[in-house]
């Protein structure tokens, strides 16, 4: 048997506690550098988002820096950039988050602003129309004149999901985004962006005591609004193969992405890990075996890659969601060989098990990609807040490159023997550049 690789958990210090309003905070103190990291995350995503209302949550985040109780529009760029900071925000399937990094004198600062917006945002007609306009711009930009836009994450879910939650745009539809009103964004405001819908984390250089006397101060008069209840995502596994294509007018080459269904991430947390691992032997590196099968030795595919979850955000995610395969291919490439190779490549993992070093490398390559991403203070701030709102676990964080080291061969082989052609969803891109 091969020798264990051991990754040791991390020891960041992680306070938990709830206002009177419901507001959950997270707080995670490391005096090691001047910089402080603050997030609010709320919990509505795209997937949360009603049916005539698609891309609002989207639409949302971008009405959420026009202006706030106290702010007049551009307020928060100016004070955050003022203050020698950078700010940003993004929608995903489950969760929206707005974040701040500043140098720990600013930590009042970015309290303050995130507070004067969750009491409430300047919902005006010109604010939306405006807003409006800007996220059909992004969607022609970022979609309908980019090579491979929305290839896979907005293109396979349709394929693999039935329900409207998990399967539609979540970037929206020109109709529904234009059609949108000012009542329609209050309501989603009044509905979704609760205190109680939401967990704010600061991580870096602040003493614990001043900054819980800050977030009391700051925050302690928002009103309480309690927490809707989700969705419901349920959605039944791909029971058959389903497979379509489309044409994408600029794309140059062709290209295929493959989605499995997972075990749940949360409730069935010990089950899904290896599947993350699996990913990462599959795809990870010129040495992993898809790689190493389809780019180096067939030649089949110019690029590939694995990940869980469609927006890559392998723990931050709910049920349902999916190990993803994607892979561009030459001219004149055939997506049905790509896929079978796939399932050869992983019958023979079934049948003969890892390589020698195999797990372990991955293992490495994975725990070391963890202890970078969250040596960074937004590194931090960012993840415990969503582990905060979906597990109410934000040390989870300090745990999962232990965890990531501690899963077995045997459980690797047990993952890759349920990804079977018939529970694959897959989606071709014909290349339409050209002709």
């Amino acid at each position: 048997m091969a020798p264990r690789i051991k990754i040791p958990a991390t020891k960041y210090p992680v306070e938990r506690f709830t206002l009177g309003n419901g507001l959950r905070v997270v707080l995670s103190p490391d005096r090691s550098a001047p910089v402080v990291g603050v997030a609010v995350v709320y919990d509505v995503g795209i997937r949360s988002e009603p049916e005539g209302r698609t891309g609002f949550a989207h639409l949302f985040e971008h009405l959420m820096f026009q202006g706030s109780e106290n702010l007049e529009k551009l307020a928060h760029f100016r004070h955050v950039q003022g203050a020698g900071g950078s700010f940003n925000g993004s929608t995903h399937l489950d969760y929206t988050d707005y974040f701040e990094v500043l140098p720990s004198g600013g930590l009042e600062r970015a309290l303050f602003l995130e507070a004067d917006r969750m009491r409430g945002p300047r919902l005006t007609e010109e604010n939306l129309r405006n807003q409006v306009d800007v996220v059909k711009e992004e969607i022609r930009v970022n979609v309908l004149n980019r090579p491979y836009g929305g290839f896979p994450w907005l293109k396979l879910p349709p394929v693999m999901f039935k329900t409207f939650p998990n399967a539609h745009d979540g970037y929206g539809s020109f109709e529904d985004l234009e059609s949108a009103t000012v009542e329609d964004a209050q309501g989603f405001f009044d509905r979704y962006y609760a205190c109680g819908n939401a967990v704010l984390s600061v991580a870096g250089d602040f003493d614990v005591a001043e900054a819980t006397a800050m977030i009391e101060r700051h925050f302690g008069d928002v009103p309480a609004r309690p927490a809707p209840g989700l969705p419901d995502f349920a959605e039944p596994d791909v029971g058959e193969e389903r497979r379509e294509s489309y044409t994408d007018r600029i794309a140059p080459l062709p290209a295929v992405a493959a989605g499995y269904r997972v075990p749940d991430p949360i409730g069935a947390f010990d089950a899904y890990l290896p599947f993350s691992v699996l990913a990462e032997v599959l795809t990870d590196g010129d040495a992993s075996r898809l790689v190493e099968r389809l780019v180096q030795r067939d030649r089949t595919a110019t690029t590939l890659g694995g990940y869980l979850g469609f927006m890559g955000d392998e723990y931050q995610v709910r049920n349902p969601t999916a190990l993803l395969l994607q892979a561009h291919m030459p001219p004149g490439g055939d997506a049905g060989k790509v896929l079978q190779t796939i399932d050869e490549e992983l019958d023979r993992l079934v049948t003969d098990g890892l390589k020698p070093g195999e797990l372990a490398r991955t293992q490495a390559r994975m725990g070391t990609r963890l202890l970078h991403d969250t040596d960074a203070v937004l590194g931090r701030a960012l993840p415990m807040a969503v582990l905060e709102l979906q597990r109410g676990r934000p040390d989870l964080l300090n745990d999962l490159p232990k965890l990531i080291s501690e899963v077995a061969e045997e459980q690797i082989v047990a993952a890759a023997a349920t990804l079977r052609p018939e529970r694959r969803a897959s989606v071709e891109v014909i290349p339409g550049a050209g002709q």
